[in-house]
């Protein structure tokens, strides 16, 4: 397993988390600890969102030399997985972070239950047989006081019965419902007496059968954390007006267990602002939609938001912890652009990356001069940007392949690649002069013409003479032909989310009809008739590559069943979509 890739800011830069970790470790607080938790659902796979959450999690516990423990949150067995949960554990250390523990809320379920069991005898909790709708409208709203269940002082012992048989497995989903008494006339809506159990009748992948009635978010998160010690629970903003409920839970879990100082040894919560992103949807829900429904290949598409999207379409971890040090925490939203995502992947590719050639469309480039039969091994650096990796060799010969773009028959200018009568430098081989091309009878060209200077090698004495042109090739006969594909924005829209939500709103149709509308027709576009050098070709999958001149690639894993190399496009060597838009 790798180290912690880089200091995430929590770690760097003293943000608003770490004062208030500074002020609790001040005033002695948990003994003086720090511990934390990363909590996903397994419910599908992380995306770079919880990239965010990871690096602050595990770059907190890291900074004050405590611990930062994974903890599936698998309180909802209808829609989670074993798949799931093995997706999570190798995208936390693909990122480059160690857990101390993993733990699993089910881990507590006979805790949970065992509360819930105390707050309806001290008359905190009952039974409610209303359903669903009726009790949504009993809530209130945040200007009138929620309207109190006529089950609310229902006695104790007939409370502790029904709770039993809510999970006897013979209890229909739905009729029942464990709810905490609170106040129905609080301001925050969250305390007009939650829900905290309900029915599913679904075997869990860890409990099996044992358990019928399951905690609801809100009831077994703050517990959980309590259980194990956290010190501080890190959450997104949303959670903001759920941490009153969480605070009072913990006073209830404490109180049961005799404990008198409400203010030292237990979990604090603190709240910063998710990872938003420009053309991205990061909804686990609105991702399962576009995998279920066939709008890309699967969770690992390189089009997804999600982090082995992101690594098998060539993002290193370094990349995305970088980007989120430079975007930081906060306690306001904002909408990050793309770009900036795009920029970190270029800075650190650019240090990592082995170049390599290759030709996506390929035009005949002969060089009418230079010997039949002749081969020559050119040394090709691997990195300009790490001298200790070496070189390579590539082969040169006669006839090679060159990019169609590089050849203008009637050039402007400023045009510096190849034209008639002009000369350009075949990189890491010989300077060459264009002597014309052959056409086909749809006036296309089908091969380019040119002759070499022998004394110009690269390297060679004397070879330092200028052209403004250095273009990339690859010998005919000692390449590999590849399948390249490049891919774009998923969406066409900046902000797909809201976009989503209007459509839906104005036309009363179902998420994925509202997405097809808004995706991008052109995402992905896939190149069979192209080229590669021989060492680009023996990449194992998902190394890092320049393809020079052209961009960012990385080997695609359909290569090892494929029968040839299929490269995916990271990012250009520029950014062409500032430009576009």
């Amino acid at each position: 397993m790798t180290e912690q890739v880089a200091e995430t800011k929590s770690e760097s830069q003293g943000n608003f988390i770490i004062q208030k970790i500074d002020a609790d470790l001040k005033a002695g607080k948990n003994g003086g600890r720090v511990q934390t938790r990363f909590p996903p659902e397994p419910n599908g796979y992380l995306h770079i969102g919880h990239a965010k959450a990871i690096a602050l999690d595990f770059g907190v516990a890291k900074r004050y030399g405590g611990v930062c423990n994974l903890r599936l949150d698998d309180t909802n067995p209808t829609k989670e997985g074993t798949e799931y949960v093995e997706a999570i554990k190798q995208d936390i250390e693909w990122l480059g972070f160690k857990w101390g523990n993993i733990y699993y809320a089910s881990d507590y379920f006979q805790q949970l239950w065992d509360f819930a069991v105390e707050l309806i005898k001290c008359g905190r909790a009952y039974v409610d047989e209303q359903t669903a709708e009726q009790i949504a409208e009993q809530k209130g709203t945040p200007t009138q006081p929620g309207t109190a269940s006529p089950y609310r002082d229902r006695p104790v012992e007939e409370s502790l019965a029904l709770f039993e048989q809510m999970n006897s497995g013979k209890m229909e989903p739905g009729k029942m419902v464990l709810r905490a008494k609170i106040d129905m006339a609080n301001p925050n809506m969250h305390f007009r007496d939650p829900i905290i159990y309900r029915v599913l009748n679904v075997p869990h992948i860890r409990t099996g059968n044992k358990w019928n009635a399951y905690p609801m978010y809100d009831f077994a998160h703050g517990q959980s954390d309590y259980f194990e010690g956290v010190t501080h629970s890190l959450c997104t903003l949303e959670f903001v007006v759920h941490r009153p409920l969480y605070d009072l839970f913990v006073d209830w879990l404490k109180e049961t267990r005799g404990e008198t100082d409400m203010d030292d040894n237990r979990p604090r919560q603190t709240e910063f602002n998710k990872l938003n992103l420009s053309y991205t949807l990061m909804s686990k829900r609105n991702l399962l939609a576009l995998v279920k429904n066939g709008l890309v290949s699967g969770w690992d598409d390189p089009r997804m938001p999600t982090i082995c999207a992101f690594r098998r379409r060539g993002y290193s971890p370094e990349s995305i912890i970088s980007f989120i040090d430079k975007i930081g925490y906060t306690t306001f939203d904002a909408l990050n652009e793309f770009s900036l995502l795009e920029s970190a992947v270029r800075d650190d590719l650019n240090k990592r990356a082995t170049r390599v050639s290759a030709v996506l469309n390929p035009v005949k480039l002969i060089i009418t001069n230079y010997p039949e039969g002749q081969v020559e091994m050119m040394d090709a650096q691997n990195n300009p940007e790490a001298p200790e990796e070496g070189s390579h060799s590539i082969a040169f010969s006669r006839t090679l392949w060159m990019e169609r773009d590089d050849f203008m028959e009637n050039a402007p200018k400023k045009f510096f690649r190849m034209t008639p009568g002009g000369e350009v430098r075949l990189k890491n081989a010989y300077i060459v002069r264009c002597t014309g091309c052959k056409k086909n009878d749809a006036g296309e060209i089908e091969e380019v013409y040119c002759e070499y200077d022998p004394e110009s090698k690269s390297g060679m004495p004397g070879a330092d003479r200028k052209v403004k042109g250095t273009l990339h090739w690859l010998s005919a006969d000692h390449c590999t032909k590849a399948e390249v594909r490049l891919y774009d924005r998923l969406w066409k829209v900046e902000n797909p989310r809201d976009e989503m939500a209007a459509i839906i709103d104005q036309q009363g149709c179902e998420p994925v009809e509202a997405m097809k509308q808004i995706i991008n027709p052109d995402s992905l576009h896939t190149i069979t008739e192209c080229y590669v050098e021989e060492f680009a070709a023996q990449q194992k999958p998902l190394s890092y590559l320049q393809f020079q001149r052209i961009g960012y690639f990385n080997v695609d894993p359909d290569s090892l069943t494929a029968g040839h190399p299929v490269f995916n496009k990271t990012v250009g060597l520029k950014d062409s979509w500032a430009k576009a838009k």
